[in-house]
């Protein structure tokens, strides 16, 4: 996609801190991080959304989620959130489908909301 700025991370068009990749997948930390810990994980090639890859590349999502446990292991205290915006209502912004890493720690001076921490739970 000419506009996707996910697709043109992955070209090599525009820099950013790789913090892992595999065959299919690449993982980058998050240019505004809302936790400690926020990397954002992308398959290769482009899907408009996880429902999308879900249904059009399976193999791809599966690359996508292990590539993310591992980061998460590598890079949190082992507690983690892997979290897919779906849809504009949703919050998502970039439509290039992609999760969220996120440490379930708020950044210093952030506060979790009582609908985050009851997600956590």
């Amino acid at each position: 996609m000419d506009n996707c700025i996910f697709c043109k991370i992955i070209a090599g068009e525009i820099p950013s801190t790789l913090v892992g990749e595999s065959e299919l997948s690449i993982a980058f930390n998050d240019i505004n991080p809302r936790q400690p810990v926020h990397i954002l994980v992308v398959p290769k090639h482009h899907h408009t959304d996880v429902a999308a890859l879900a249904f059009d590349a399976p193999d791809q999502l599966v690359d996508l989620i292990q590539l993310g446990s591992r980061l998460a292991a590598e890079h949190s205290t082992g507690s983690f959130r892997l979290q897919f915006n779906t849809g504009i209502e949703a919050g998502q912004t970039v439509f290039h489908a992609h999760g969220h890493i996120m440490s379930t720690t708020p950044k210093n001076g952030m506060q979790t909301t009582t609908e985050e921490s009851s997600a956590l739970a």
